[in-house]
């Protein structure tokens, strides 16, 4: 590895962790310090809690309680706001994921400052479908909020990804994933992402999520510069195998770590942490360990405007520094 380190890994988007369910009505402060904190034993040194298309009331108790819980003071290095995957997604059926679609919401700026006072302030990364009425103008208020916006959950065509791209937004979120199973061979959601140059690529390595030859596409066509990796870890993440219900969906988690819905046959999230992730990435080898530091650490934290050096100067170097990521 050469002497080079980094902290730990960088994670966009973490749904709950070890059985805590950051879009649970049953969430507690309690539960989800316990969570972060497990996940940061496991190299996730700066994360955004997810929480996804949910009830009205639900965002109003969850996103003040994360709101006050990352005050705390083991937390707050860690992390520095919310990524609000919806409720301005596609409702279809496929493309919605494992969201609610009675909960699906037209973009509208107004919701998007409720929201945004709910959280106090901390919502840091917002994913909306481009196709969906209204999502330019709301993509350009999310920008004037200071709010990073990706794209995701939809079937935008790629005049609609190039509309938001001028309105704002920067990055597909988990492109190739939360889509139907069957799609146009040419004119669909996937191949309009990867050929977007403007738009950032975020992707789960997890072993599952994508096969190898869609990384390796990702990766050719946008470069190692314009890549960055999650873990879209469920709350069933650090869980031995079995049946489990989350998100809202009765799951099995298999000992691969293959985590679905039986009925659909939709995965439901991911089973893997960070280091999981990267490491998977590693073992297909087609990065370099310094392209592996950009799509794990520094161009995450470069999406949403964090100072990559300044977390390296606050957390002292874990990763790398002598041997594989396995070493966590």
């Amino acid at each position: 590895m050469n002497g080079m380190g980094i902290p730990g890994f960088a994670d966009l988007q973490v749904n709950g962790y070890k059985g805590v369910d950051f879009s649970s009505p049953e969430l507690t402060r309690e539960a989800f310090v316990y969570a972060c904190r497990e996940l940061i034993r496991q190299g996730t040194v700066l994360f955004l809690p997810t929480v996804i298309t949910s009830s009205v009331a639900l965002y109003k108790q969850n996103l003040g309680l994360i709101a006050g819980a990352i005050e705390h003071k083991d937390l707050k290095q860690h992390i520095p706001g919310i990524h609000l995957e919806g409720p301005f997604i596609s409702g279809d059926e496929g493309v919605v994921g494992a969201h609610n679609p009675d909960w699906v919401q037209k973009p509208t700026p107004a919701f998007l400052d409720e929201l945004c006072t709910w959280a106090n302030g901390k919502v840091k990364l917002l994913t909306i479908a481009a196709e969906t009425e209204g999502a330019a103008a709301l993509c350009a208020h999310a920008r004037g909020l200071g709010i990073t916006v990706s794209l995701g959950h939809q079937m935008a065509t790629g005049e609609d990804l190039a509309n938001l791209a001028r309105s704002g937004a920067v990055s597909l979120t988990h492109l190739g994933n939360g889509l139907p199973k069957t799609l146009h061979r040419h004119d669909n959601p996937l191949w309009h992402g990867i050929a977007n140059d403007s738009l950032k690529a975020m992707i789960i390595t997890d072993g599952h999520h994508l096969p190898p030859s869609i990384i390796k596409t990702i990766l050719r066509t946008k470069g190692s510069e314009n890549v960055i990796v999650v873990s879209d870890a469920s709350p069933i993440a650090g869980l031995p195998p079995g049946k489990y219900n989350t998100l809202g969906n009765d799951v099995v988690l298999e000992k691969s770590g293959h985590l679905y819905n039986p009925q659909t046959g939709y995965l439901v999230g991911s089973s893997s942490s960070m280091i999981d992730c990267m490491n998977y990435l590693l073992s297909l080898k087609l990065l370099d360990t310094r392209d592996l530091f950009k799509v794990g650490f520094f161009n995450p934290l470069k999406l949403i405007h964090i100072d990559p050096q300044r977390v390296m100067d606050t957390i002292p170097p874990q990763v790398g520094k002598n041997g594989p990521f396995v070493i966590l």
